[in-house]
Protein backbone atom coordinates (compact mmCIF):
# COMPACT_ATOMS: atom_id res chain seq x y z
CA UNK A 1 0.00 0.00 0.00
CA UNK A 2 2.53 2.49 0.68
CA UNK A 3 4.28 2.10 -3.01
CA UNK A 4 0.52 2.77 -4.19
CA UNK A 5 0.67 5.99 -2.25
CA UNK A 6 4.14 6.85 -3.14
CA UNK A 7 3.12 6.40 -7.26
CA UNK A 8 0.28 8.61 -6.53
CA UNK A 9 1.83 11.41 -4.96
CA UNK A 10 4.58 11.03 -7.72
CA UNK A 11 1.71 11.37 -10.35
CA UNK A 12 0.15 14.51 -8.65
CA UNK A 13 3.31 16.06 -8.80
CA UNK A 14 4.37 14.95 -12.49
CA UNK A 15 0.55 15.88 -13.43
CA UNK A 16 1.22 19.45 -12.11
CA UNK A 17 3.88 20.21 -14.27
CA UNK A 18 2.84 22.72 -17.21
CA UNK A 19 4.52 21.07 -19.57
CA UNK A 20 3.72 17.45 -18.69
CA UNK A 21 5.04 14.10 -18.45
CA UNK A 22 5.46 12.93 -21.58
CA UNK A 23 6.63 15.42 -24.66
CA UNK A 24 4.92 15.67 -28.00
CA UNK A 25 7.43 15.39 -31.02
CA UNK A 26 7.84 15.48 -34.79
CA UNK A 27 10.30 15.34 -37.09
CA UNK A 28 11.42 18.07 -38.76
CA UNK A 29 10.15 16.27 -42.04
CA UNK A 30 6.80 16.12 -40.57
CA UNK A 31 6.32 12.79 -41.55
CA UNK A 32 6.82 11.23 -38.16
CA UNK A 33 5.90 11.87 -34.59
CA UNK A 34 4.18 11.45 -31.18
CA UNK A 35 1.70 13.48 -29.47
CA UNK A 36 -0.09 12.78 -25.73
CA UNK A 37 -3.57 12.83 -26.21
CA UNK A 38 -4.16 11.84 -22.51
CA UNK A 39 -2.79 9.27 -20.32
CA UNK A 40 -3.99 8.04 -16.99
CA UNK A 41 -4.36 5.66 -13.56
CA UNK A 42 -7.17 5.78 -11.29
CA UNK A 43 -7.62 4.27 -8.27
CA UNK A 44 -11.22 3.08 -7.01
CA UNK A 45 -12.42 1.62 -4.14
CA UNK A 46 -15.68 0.00 -5.05
CA UNK A 47 -18.96 -0.38 -3.43
CA UNK A 48 -22.41 -2.07 -4.54
CA UNK A 49 -25.80 -0.65 -4.50
CA UNK A 50 -26.28 -1.76 -1.55
CA UNK A 51 -22.89 -1.02 0.39
CA UNK A 52 -20.74 -4.56 0.14
CA UNK A 53 -17.28 -3.84 -0.41
CA UNK A 54 -16.67 -4.68 -3.93
CA UNK A 55 -12.52 -4.70 -3.42
CA UNK A 56 -10.23 -2.18 -5.40
CA UNK A 57 -9.95 -1.26 -9.07
CA UNK A 58 -6.78 0.05 -10.69
CA UNK A 59 -8.03 1.70 -14.33
CA UNK A 60 -5.17 2.51 -17.20
CA UNK A 61 -6.12 4.85 -20.23
CA UNK A 62 -3.73 5.89 -22.72
CA UNK A 63 -4.50 7.53 -25.40
CA UNK A 64 -2.17 9.01 -28.26
CA UNK A 65 -1.26 9.63 -31.63
CA UNK A 66 1.59 8.10 -33.87
CA UNK A 67 2.39 9.75 -36.96
CA UNK A 68 4.25 7.60 -39.87
CA UNK A 69 3.33 9.36 -42.78
CA UNK A 70 -0.40 9.75 -41.74
CA UNK A 71 -1.40 9.70 -37.92
CA UNK A 72 -3.00 6.83 -36.01
CA UNK A 73 -4.37 6.94 -32.41
CA UNK A 74 -3.28 4.27 -30.53
CA UNK A 75 -5.81 3.54 -27.26
CA UNK A 76 -5.03 1.26 -24.29
CA UNK A 77 -7.54 0.78 -21.47
CA UNK A 78 -7.38 -1.50 -19.09
CA UNK A 79 -9.34 -2.42 -15.67
CA UNK A 80 -7.76 -4.36 -13.00
CA UNK A 81 -9.63 -5.38 -10.63
CA UNK A 82 -8.84 -6.96 -7.06
CA UNK A 83 -11.43 -8.66 -5.04
CA UNK A 84 -14.01 -7.46 -7.40
CA UNK A 85 -15.73 -10.44 -9.01
CA UNK A 86 -17.40 -13.25 -6.79
CA UNK A 87 -14.88 -16.37 -6.65
CA UNK A 88 -11.71 -14.51 -8.36
CA UNK A 89 -9.19 -12.98 -6.54
CA UNK A 90 -7.98 -10.71 -9.40
CA UNK A 91 -9.93 -9.77 -12.71
CA UNK A 92 -9.12 -7.62 -16.01
CA UNK A 93 -10.44 -6.29 -18.95
CA UNK A 94 -8.12 -4.95 -21.93
CA UNK A 95 -9.12 -3.12 -25.08
CA UNK A 96 -6.09 -1.83 -27.52
CA UNK A 97 -7.10 -0.74 -30.52
CA UNK A 98 -5.79 1.71 -33.47
CA UNK A 99 -8.23 4.62 -34.73
CA UNK A 100 -7.66 6.35 -38.13
CA UNK A 101 -9.42 9.65 -38.37
CA UNK A 102 -10.82 10.65 -42.18
CA UNK A 103 -12.44 13.75 -40.62
CA UNK A 104 -13.37 15.60 -37.27
CA UNK A 105 -16.27 13.40 -37.23
CA UNK A 106 -15.64 10.44 -38.71
CA UNK A 107 -12.99 7.78 -37.75
CA UNK A 108 -12.27 4.16 -38.46
CA UNK A 109 -11.57 2.03 -35.81
CA UNK A 110 -9.84 -1.56 -35.42
CA UNK A 111 -9.38 -2.76 -31.57
CA UNK A 112 -8.71 -5.76 -29.38
CA UNK A 113 -10.45 -7.14 -26.13
CA UNK A 114 -9.17 -9.76 -23.63
CA UNK A 115 -10.79 -10.26 -20.36
CA UNK A 116 -11.18 -12.84 -17.90
CA UNK A 117 -14.79 -11.91 -18.76
CA UNK A 118 -14.75 -13.30 -22.06
CA UNK A 119 -12.87 -16.26 -23.48
CA UNK A 120 -11.88 -16.10 -25.98
CA UNK A 121 -10.93 -12.88 -27.03
CA UNK A 122 -12.77 -11.14 -29.21
CA UNK A 123 -11.28 -8.61 -32.45
CA UNK A 124 -13.59 -5.60 -33.14
CA UNK A 125 -14.19 -3.56 -36.71
CA UNK A 126 -15.85 -0.50 -36.51
CA UNK A 127 -17.15 2.51 -37.53
CA UNK A 128 -16.71 6.03 -35.03
CA UNK A 129 -18.67 9.08 -34.87
CA UNK A 130 -17.27 12.03 -32.58
CA UNK A 131 -19.52 14.55 -31.67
Amino acid sequence: MRKLVSLVCVLVFAGSLDAGIIPSWESKSKHFGFYPITNEVTLFRSFDDSGKDRGHTIQIISINTFKFFTAVNFEFTADYNYNYTAGLAHDYYIEVGFVKHFTDFFSINVQRVLSTFEKPSISQYGIRFSF
